[in-house]
């Protein structure tokens, strides 16, 4: 029994460091799940700040700047705020974020919302 207990030593160690690169993976992806969810949010929110500020006569010049700022610094770097009908009876903004990319062989894109408000 001495001599087979002496074989075994150290497959534990081998079979933790089987796994170890596969659930680093499985981590990555859960991390890229919610920075693609947080971008989503961002564009959004980004998309009613503009679209309330294109809706309004006195600010209607502002909306690009104010969806931007509505943004958190890094995604506004590559962010658009795009304005797809001007102001009649209502104004439609779309607001597009790029996602941060996590796992460096999965390309995400971008993350894009788009809200209509009546004008006033």
């Amino acid at each position: 029994m001495t001599a087979r207990r002496g074989r075994d030593r150290g497959v534990t160690a081998v079979e933790f460091v089987g796994w170890v690169p596969i659930l680093l993976i499985v981590a990555l992806a859960a991390l890229q799940l919610g920075a693609a969810g947080y971008a989503a949010l961002q564009a959004g929110s980004a998309a009613r700040a503009a679209a309330r500020l294109a809706a309004q006569e006195e600010t209607e010049d502002e909306y690009v700047a104010g969806g931007l700022a509505s943004l958190s610094d890094a995604l506004a770097d590559g962010a658009s705020v795009d304005r797809t009908a001007a102001c009649g009876d209502e104004t439609t903004v779309t607001v597009s974020v790029v996602i941060p990319q996590v796992l460096p062989f999965l390309n995400v894109g971008t993350a894009s919302r788009t809200v209509t408000m009546p004008c006033d």
